[in-house]
């Protein structure tokens, strides 16, 4: 799936800030959300935020007396290579898992820099300071839910598409297989936990499309390549937590599927055992990059300045098939 250009939607407000500082939702993915608050010489970040569509949170509570509130935010891993753009002018320490960083300008062991926005939150009615996550589609609470909804089913291998926020018996049929075959009650889409649930179900394997499933104590990252006889099209990173299943995006009838997916660590480089990359691939060497890529020409790979990568060939004749990575 390729991500719509995201943007972080800013209201101005000559209001003065007096109440909880919240930030909504109004986009197709579960998202994690992380603040700086910048205060005289002092630069602190907090995160992370989980925030469903059409969700808000607090992430701040009390009169806002910064001088500037700052905003980074990203994707689930179970979008795979979906990533939130970020186009911020200041550069500010996070770690991977829940964090408070005190002094955030200069990171330390297990923190890594990542580009923040500058926001300025709006009053509303109830006092509180808000400040949305829109996309360019431009949804508003209802069609985000429901755009959410799709992307999620898509994940999952049910036809669901486009992913527009338009209710339809596509949507709607579409919805009820997944439940189903899930052994969801159809009350849970109401449930204020529904997206926990879909994602939970969503990262378990399945009996159609690839399923990844990472078995080891690591992150792994992976690539998934499909050939649908003309020409052969890779993709990633997609990131797979440990414990977690994804179910990379493959579209269509392709003729042939691959797939390569290597351990990393929290800088992400390669995880090494015996001194050698702690990976799963194969013989069919098709481009990459370290960065998020898509190809669909795959030759002259190191002349082009991209990285080839050695894909294992997936059987997909029984129409679904599960990739369990796991130590030697």
């Amino acid at each position: 799936m390729a991500l719509p250009a995201a943007v972080i939607s800013l209201f101005v407000s000559a209001a003065p800030a007096f109440a909880d500082l919240k930030l909504c939702n109004r986009m197709s993915y579960v998202v994690e959300a992380a603040i700086g608050i910048d205060d005289k010489s002092a630069t602190a970040t907090r995160g992370w935020f989980r925030i469903d569509p059409a969700a808000c949170r607090v992430v701040l509570q009390g009169p806002l007396t910064a001088d500037r509130i700052l905003l980074n935010a990203r994707a689930l891993g179970v979008y795979g290579a979906s990533p939130i753009p970020q186009n911020g002018g200041d550069t500010l320490c996070i770690a991977p898992e829940n964090f408070v960083i005190a002094a955030a300008r200069q990171c330390r062991a297990g923190q890594t820099p990542a580009p923040f926005t500058q926001i300025t939150p709006t009053s509303t009615d109830d006092g509180h300071m808000v400040a949305y996550l829109a996309e360019d589609s431009e949804y508003d609470d209802e069609q985000a839910r429901l755009a959410g909804i799709q992307r999620l089913l898509v994940i999952a291998g049910y036809d669901a598409a486009p992913i527009d926020g338009v209710d339809g018996p596509k949507t709607q049929g579409a919805l009820s297989a997944f439940l189903k075959s899930r052994g969801l009650s159809p009350d849970i889409v109401q449930s204020p936990n529904f997206f926990t649930a879909m994602i939970d179900a969503v990262q378990t394997p399945s009996s159609t499309g690839l399923t990844w499933c990472n078995d080891t104590p690591h992150k792994i990252v992976a690539a998934v390549a499909t050939d649908d006889g003309k020409a052969i099209t890779s993709r990633g990173w997609y990131r797979i937590d440990p414990g977690k299943c994804l179910h990379p995006d493959v579209t269509g009838q392709p003729k042939q599927v691959f797939s390569f997916a290597e351990a990393v660590d929290s800088d992400n480089r390669a995880i090494k055992i015996k001194d050698r990359p702690l990976n799963w691939g194969g013989g069919k060497e098709l481009c990459t990059r370290e960065s998020k890529f898509e190809f669909t020409e795959q030759s002259d790979c190191g002349s082009r300045g991209l990285a080839p990568i050695g894909f294992a060939p997936v059987d997909m004749s029984g129409g679904g098939k599960t990739l369990r990575f796991a130590l030697p």
